[in-house]
C-alpha cells in the first residue's frame, strides 16, 4: 500500500502544480535560513569585540571575522538538518494544491473540498514549523550519544513527524477532526513507516525540496487506500 502510493505520487511530479509548491516552498525556506543566519551574524558584531587580549600572547584581532566565517560553517551544516523539515512546514501553505491535484486525476469522482480559513492554514503550519524545530533541535543533542546510528535518528524522528502531521492535515480535508485523529491512531505503523521512507532522501541536498510535496501526494493515496480498507 506504501509503495504504491509513493510511486503514484512519483509519477505525478511533473504536474504543474506539483512544481509550483517545489519551488515557493524552497524558496520561503531559504529566505527564513538566510534571514536567521543574517541576525545570527548581526549580533556577532554587536556583542563580540573585534580584538581579545590572551595570556601570554596579547592582543588578537580580527575575532569577528573568524566568528563570522565559524558561524557561516555552523549554518551551513546546521541547514542539513533543519531546512527540508522547515520546507516540509512551509508546504504545509500548498497542501491543498497538491492534495487537490492528485485527486483531481486519481480520484476524479470526489466532490470538491473547501480549503480552509486561511487564519487556520496559519495557524496549522506554524504550529507544525515550531513542532519540527523544537524536536530537530532536541534531536540535534541526541546525535552526538548515536554514532552510526545518526541517519537512523534523523529518519525516524522526522518520519514520525511527517507521518502524523501530513496525514492529519490530509485526512481533515474529508473528515471531521476527531474522526481524522481516530483514523491516524488506529494506523500507527503505516504511517511511521510511510513518513520514515519519505524522511530517508532529507539528507540528500536537491532531492530533499522535492520530498515534502511528495510526502503530501502520498499521504493522499493512503488516506484514500486505508479509507477504501475499512482502516
Amino acid at each position: 500500500m506504501i509503495f504504491t502510493a509513493f510511486f503514484r505520487a512519483l509519477g505525478q511530479l511533473g504536474d504543474r502544480r506539483f512544481r509550483r509548491v517545489v519551488l515557493l516552498g524552497a524558496g520561503l525556506a531559504l529566505a527564513l535560513l538566510f534571514g536567521v543566519y543574517a541576525l545570527f551574524l548581526q549580533a556577532i558584531w554587536w556583542f563580540t569585540p573585534d580584538a581579545i587580549d590572551l595570556p601570554l600572547i596579547g592582543p588578537v584581532e580580527g575575532v569577528q571575522t573568524l566568528l563570522g566565517w565559524a558561524s557561516l560553517l555552523f549554518m551551513i551544516g546546521l541547514s542539513v538538518f533543519l531546512m527540508v523539515p522547515v520546507a516540509s512546514a512551509f508546504t504545509g501553505f500548498f497542501l491543498e494544491d497538491v492534495a487537490d491535484a492528485v485527486e483531481d486525476r486519481h480520484y476524479p469522482g470526489l466532490a470538491p473540498v473547501a480549503p480552509p480559513p486561511w487564519p487556520e492554514t496559519l495557524r496549522q503550519t506554524v504550529n507544525f514549523l515550531g513542532l519540527v524545530i523544537a524536536v530537530n533541535v532536541l534531536a540535534l543533542l541526541l546525535y552526538p550519544f548515536a554514532g552510526p546510528a545518526i541517519p537512523l535518528v534523523f529518519w525516524v524522528v522526522n518520519g514520525f513527524l511527517l507521518g502524523r502531521e501530513y496525514f492529519t492535515l490530509v485526512a481533515m480535508r474529508r473528515l471531521p477532526k476527531a474522526e481524522a485523529l481516530a483514523m491516524r491512531r488506529r494506523n500507527p505503523g503505516t504511517l511511521l513507516v510511510a513518513g520514515t521512507l519519505m524522511a530517508a532522501p532529507l539528507s540528500i541536498p536537491v532531492l530533499s525540496l522535492v520530498v515534502p510535496v511528495l510526502g503530501v501526494a502520498t499521504f493522499t493515496h493512503l488516506f484514500h487506500q486505508l479509507a477504501a480498507a475499512g482502516r
